[in-house]
């Protein structure tokens, strides 16, 4: 299926899909095209966060997400271990390794489960929930989003809202024949 000509300043974006277009004319271009931009978009913002996360708090922007899985949870800004793996799309080890870096820092502390007699909850200290609600604040109002900057119009970025959400609602979905690797 031809891919049609889409005007952009990516050049590398198009020069990827053109190649493959050029390699593998039967494939749906379209939709290697749809895949390629999402993910160049999702590095390039994933970088740029983890970037900020490092310069401003001293951690990772994967180390940031736990916090703000904490800051989600609402009062008393805790969670089970198996929570926080789940939520985050995590292992158990990566959550383990990430609680013990922010504990050392400062950001989390673990604390007893007292609904679950031999477990523990990880809790934001007062240092992890100041961190929590400025890092958010400040990928709220991120120079690659905000209004004045966002090359998105505010249709468009609605548009945007509801097409990723459809997105994400079907990829989330499990797949029987989903490839291995």
């Amino acid at each position: 299926m031809p891919r049609r000509k889409i005007e952009t300043i990516d050049s590398h974006t198009t020069d990827i899909a053109d190649s493959w277009a050029r390699e593998r004319p039967e494939l749906d271009q379209d939709s290697l095209l749809h895949l390629i931009y999402l993910m160049r978009a999702g590095r390039v913002l994933d970088r740029n966060y983890d970037s900020y996360t490092r310069r401003v708090f001293g951690i990772s922007g994967a180390d940031m997400r736990v916090i703000f899985a904490l800051r989600r949870a609402g009062a008393p800004y805790a969670r089970r271990p198996t929570d926080l793996y789940r939520a985050l799309l995590v292992t158990s080890g990566a959550i383990t390794k990430q609680v013990d870096r922010l504990a050392k820092l400062g950001f989390v502390r673990r604390r007893p489960d007292r609904a679950n007699g031999g477990g523990f909850q990880v809790e934001l200290t007062d240092k992890g929930l100041d961190a929590a609600d400025r890092a958010i604040k400040a990928v709220a109002d991120s120079v690659f989003l905000r209004d004045g900057h966002n090359p998105l119009t505010a249709r468009e970025r609605a548009t945007l809202i509801a097409l990723c959400s459809k997105l994400l609602s079907n990829l989330e979905q499990p797949e029987d024949d989903a490839p291995e690797d």
